[in-house]
């Protein structure tokens, strides 16, 4: 394989290279923004508006309090576990001001897996919205966390919103089980305590570790990829350069679906956006389709990003076609592979082409995209953003030639440092001249697109041959009757595995015979589910990528 085939399909004035040394941290990403855009919208929720200026002054206000009230010291960390609501912003930025640490938690945790994160993290405090605070009195106690924060969601909303909203939300919907934390601070107390104080002057380099992010735990225990200020500031440049000019600075209204705790939200939503002095318009519930659809109607967006289902699901949400599009340019896809019967509908509906990025937790997360003038959905994952280099290597670590399929590996700056406190693991996919072995199956072709075969670990293994999920569930989610669909291997006695798909039916009607028929018609003998099983849900994370793991428990008998 040639050196870099894909710099000959850049977009003309794509950069090959970026410039990592524009900022020295996150930190200076925000003070350049809010000292340029000062009075613009940086973020919107539950119809409350915090200019750059505003997030200037309270991240201030909290990282006074984190390092004079609290006592913590650079490099601390500190656990933020709440959904999209203002305070995230604030915290994040003030967590980073102070020189300190952001471990993001999934507010979803069940007890189990918050301690296991507050433990293996150290983190020494904790910022939690009301509604998830029971779980953090729960495992408190057996963890070295020993401050708490906690906030309800209407904190930041001003009066009287923020007051009924805290109500309302704990009194009539009921969303706060009962919980006891002693010593527990509440957020707007901690803004109010830090505005007393001036905050110190804190160096953050490239060097210092910004976020300790866990990796999904979809396969085995969470780990902490340690994403440094320079892993982000390069990620975020890359990302930058790609919108190049389809970004217009001061005018970008991004919708933020996907939690900010999720690395793709963060760094494509938060920080591209921010340093493009871009609105981003925080949407707290995705999951309530109905009034996710309300919110766009209501808001003249440009952008917005998420995940293949979070697509799917508002594309059968009542309403949704009815919205105008006119001034939406960016749609963009990650997380997990967007099947072409969405991306071919999305375009329908919205006039604009669904564009597919690639990246993981380990790269900060972005590896590859698509042109954003791309005409139609193409199938691939893009063309290596700038400064990164991708190799295609057999099992050996030997790189492969164009079109043949392998294991797809990443180096540039995007790079985590490794993971936190596991030199064993980092050693398992970071080899020591830099390359990180994604887990991914690929294949590059001449003009340097890459396009992903599947998950190494989620292939079905069929009388010896490779069946691929994201195939099956591809052709499968092309059946007018059906909703969404997981494919997975299951134990079988004569062919060592054989495919089962799980489907969530759009038409009630639907048989396991016509999808056979549809499979038959569409896929080679070895290919063909053996297994056809309805559910009303499919099993999914809280950020949406459908949990293939939870659906392979032993099949009692065919159906």
């Amino acid at each position: 394989m040639s050196t870099r085939p894909w710099l000959a399909s850049y977009p003309p004035g794509m950069p090959a290279e970026i410039d990592l040394e524009q900022f020295s941290s996150v930190v200076a990403v925000l003070e350049v923004a809010c000292e340029r855009f000062r009075h613009r919208p940086a973020f919107a929720n539950m119809g409350k508006v915090l200019s750059y200026d505003d997030v200037d002054r309270l991240s201030r206000q909290f990282a006074a309090f984190l390092l004079a009230d609290l006592g913590l010291k650079h490099g601390d960390r500190v656990a933020l576990m709440m959904p999209n609501v203002l305070q995230y912003p604030v915290a994040i930025f003030g967590v980073l001001r102070a020189g300190l640490t952001v471990v993001n938690t999934n507010p979803m945790y069940t007890a189990r897996e918050l301690k296991h994160q507050l433990e293996d993290s150290g983190a020494s405090a904790i910022v939690v919205l009301d509604n998830f605070a029971h779980t953090v009195a729960e495992v408190l106690a057996e963890t070295r966390c020993r401050h708490v924060i906690t906030t309800g969601a209407g904190d930041l909303l001003g009066f009287p919103k923020g007051a009924i909203t805290n109500f309302v939300v704990k009194h009539v919907k009921k969303l706060v089980p009962n919980y006891r934390i002693d010593g527990a601070i509440r957020f707007n107390e901690a803004l109010s305590r830090g505005a007393r104080h001036a905050l110190p002057k804190t160096t953050v380099t490239h060097e210092d570790i910004a976020f300790l992010q866990y990796t999904g735990g979809t396969t085995g225990v969470a780990k902490g990829a340690m994403l440094t200020h320079g892993n982000l500031v390069a990620n975020m440049q890359q990302a930058s350069a790609w919108l190049g000019t389809s970004a217009k600075e001061g005018e970008e209204i991004i919708i933020t679906a996907l939690p900010l705790y999720h690395i793709f939200a963060l760094t494509a939503n938060c920080l591209v956006f921010m340093k493009f002095g871009g609105l981003n318009h925080l949407i707290t519930n995705p999951r309530d389709m109905a009034g996710f659809v309300k919110t766009l109607s209501e808001v003249r967006f440009t952008s917005i990003t998420g995940v293949n289902t979070l697509f799917n699901g508002l594309l059968n949400t009542p309403g949704f076609d009815q919205i105008g599009f006119s001034t939406m340019h960016l749609a963009l896809g990650g997380g997990m592979a967007v099947q072409r019967a969405v991306a071919e509908r999305w375009k329908k509906v919205t006039g604009v082409t669904l564009a597919e990025a690639y990246g993981l937790t380990e790269t900060s997360p972005a590896v590859c995209m698509n042109p954003l003038d791309l005409p139609e959905y193409n199938g691939s994952i893009g063309l290596p953003i700038p400064s990164t280099d991708v190799s295609i290597q057999d099992d050996n670590g030997t790189p492969l030639g164009i079109g043949e399929v392998g294991e797809l590996c990443v180096r540039g700056p995007q790079v985590m440092k490794g993971y936190w406190q596991r030199p064993d693991e980092t050693a398992k996919v970071l080899t020591p001249d830099g390359w990180l072995h994604t887990g991914d199956i690929a294949k590059m072709d001449d003009k340097g697109y890459v396009y992903i075969v599947d998950r190494k670990k989620d292939m079905i293994l069929v009388s010896g041959f490779n069946v691929y999920p994201n195939e099956i569930e591809d052709v499968v989610a092309q059946h007018p009757g059906v909703l969404e669909v997981a494919a997975v291997g299951v134990p079988d006695e004569k062919s060592g595995e054989a495919v089962k798909i799980v489907v969530v039916r759009r038409d009630p009607a639907l048989s396991a015979d016509e999808l056979r028929a549809h499979c038959r018609a569409n896929l080679t003998g070895y290919k063909q589910p053996r297994f056809i099983e309805f559910r009303d849900a499919l099993p999914k994370s809280n950020v949406g990528k459908i949990l293939r793991r939870e659906l392979r428990e032993p099949v009692k008998a065919s159906s």
